[in-house]
């Protein structure tokens, strides 16, 4: 997979559509970035700009953006209700895909020190990037903010990391670091600016003071007022999702507001979103309400009402969910042809698809039968008490149907590799060892891709010997077809391992692999005669 940095760099403009578009042009320009979101506030005076690209990308369309708001916005005559410290205010690098914290740290300092460089600015390091304790944060930086920095920036403490130790009036600072995934999120009140920011020092991890600490770890917040929507906002970031969820926060605020005889009415996502953050959301709020959801779109619908977040405005998931933005083809050309050419396709002289396809298939179509027996069985007033049973049992069914389909593609594409390296040229010793490294690495994937279609099915004998005890024994001939799908997909990877694995070089890695693939066929028969069994001998 590419290497995938996100850069989110907040500019102190919200109110000129010229330089917003400006700025955007300027980053879409540079090769192979792409600009995923820019979304302006107008009584912030802000506009967040996403985009995605490969770490050197990222940082040079950074560098463009930076280069236009340096000529465009003057900080001398900036307002807005948003803490800043710069026209370019905080350049963050993210890792997305394939690229690990210490390359965004990297990617931060060579950002800093070209436009300290280039431009002749002071930039202070932040978060994983930074280099003093005292100076990790955004709040701790910006304290004092863009007013308070011709004073600040002289004294020793504050010197910055990349530029000059002055006052550059029509720039301020501008802070870079490398950090998780940060979500902004804001929580819309019928109530006033102060009030909401009252809200904002009782939930976020700062609070008032060091003596009095707020509710929410992971947490920054503070309360403004929005003119344009008639309301005030508790404006949250969210440091860390997976400590602490979106539907802690909005349900902290709402505690809050309530107390306080305040009416919550919806919520805001600002940028973008990874599709986890909502997904713990969602499960949250199935868990409270006993909900049987399977399908993200269902998922996502069900955040979206429970946080309002269409409050001010659409929230569209292909265009507010990250792993929408940066997928360029979510399913192969196998898995999206019809069956007739799929079953032509494998029947002709093209060595792929083959058996590692049809195994992966075959598994797919297994789990598949099993989820259809599940929901067969669940919802039929026949069967009512054994609907807790069922909310069990079709979920990992379910969900193996749909994370077995890519394996058809993956199989092809594993022999395709594979090909490539027998093509390379062996000329010289430099040659042939790029080579060899080469068909090695080819067939270690041409390994992994079926062991990974027998480890996902062999872990389906649980649910299917549940649903082989009580299911809806009309469905008992398409579980018996099931379950011997789901051992056709096992023997038909253990052949593929065995067959790509007596090349295979390194003897730990084959010694290993080929005692689990063997293990893997006898988990496999074993199990499927056991739920064999169990179908046969119910009554009808």
């Amino acid at each position: 997979m590419p290497k995938i940095v996100e850069c989110v760099p907040n500019f102190s403009v919200g109110r000129s559509k010229e330089i917003i578009e400006a700025i955007a042009t300027a980053i879409a320009s540079v090769e192979g970035v792409s600009v995923l979101d820019v979304d302006p506030g107008l009584s912030t005076n802000r506009t967040v700009y996403t985009f995605v690209g490969t770490p050197e990308s990222v940082v040079e369309g950074a560098l463009a953006g930076a280069r236009v708001a340096y000529q465009a916005i003057d900080m001398r005559i900036h307002l807005g209700e948003h803490p800043r410290i710069g026209a370019l205010d905080v350049c963050p690098f993210i890792p997305v895909q394939n690229v690990t914290m210490e390359e965004c740290v990297e990617c931060a300092k060579e950002f800093g020190e070209k436009l300290a460089i280039e431009l002749g600015v002071p930039v202070y390091l932040y978060a994983e990037a930074a280099i003093d304790g005292h100076r990790k944060t955004l709040p701790q930086i910006r304290a004092g903010e863009y007013e308070g920095l011709p004073e600040k920036i002289h004294k020793p403490e504050w010197k910055p990391d990349f530029g000059p130790a002055e006052f550059v009036p029509t720039w301020g600072a501008t802070v870079t670091g490398a950090r998780k995934f940060l979500i902004a999120f804001n929580i819309n009140l019928l109530g006033t600016k102060e009030q909401a920011h009252r809200i904002a020092l009782n939930i976020r991890e700062q609070g008032r003071s060091k003596d009095e600490p707020g509710l929410l770890k992971h947490v920054q917040a503070i309360g403004w007022y929005l003119e344009e929507a008639n309301m005030a906002q508790v404006s949250v970031n969210i440091t860390d999702f997976e400590e602490t969820g979106i539907h802690t926060v909005y349900e902290a605020v709402c505690k809050d507001a309530e107390e306080l005889n305040l009416a919550v009415v919806g919520s805001q996502i600002v940028g973008l979103v990874p599709l986890a953050a909502l997904m713990a959301t969602a499960q949250h709020y199935m868990d409270n309400s006993s909900l049987f959801i399977l399908e993200d779109d269902q998922k996502l619908r069900l955040v979206i009402n429970r946080l309002g977040l269409n409050s001010l405005g659409a929230f569209s998931p292909k265009e507010r969910i990250i792993e929408y933005m940066i997928s360029e083809e979510r399913e192969g050309p196998l898995v999206t042809m019809d069956v007739k050419d799929f079953i032509l396709t494998v029947g002709s002289r093209s060595p792929t698809p083959g058996g590692g396809s049809v195994a992966a298939l075959a598994a797919s179509l297994g789990a598949a039968l099993g989820s259809m027996v599940g929901f067969l069985t669940y919802g039929n007033k026949k069967f009512f008490e054994l609907d807790a049973q069922m909310r069990q049992l079709i979920p990992p069914l379910y969900k193996a149907m749909k994370d077995l389909t890519p394996f058809i593609d993956a199989d092809a594409a594993a022999f395709s590799e594979y090909m490539l390296a027998l093509k390379l040229p062996a000329e010289s010793e430099e040659e042939k060892n790029v080579r060899t490294a080469a068909l090695q690495e080819g067939l270690c994937t041409a390994v992994q891709v079926p062991l990974t279609v027998a480890r996902i099915s062999n872990s389906l004998w649980g649910p299917l010997r549940g649903l082989a005890a009580v299911g809806n024994i009309n469905c008992k001939s398409d579980l018996q077809v099931g379950v011997r799908m789901l051992e056709t997909a096992v023997w038909g990877a253990y052949y593929n391992v065995k067959t790509n694995l007596k090349d295979i070089a390194d003897v730990e890695f084959r010694t290993k692999i080929g005692e689990e693939i063997d293990g893997a066929i006898k988990q496999a028969q074993e199990n499927c005669a056991a739920i064999l069994k169990i179908v046969d001998e119910r009554k009808e």
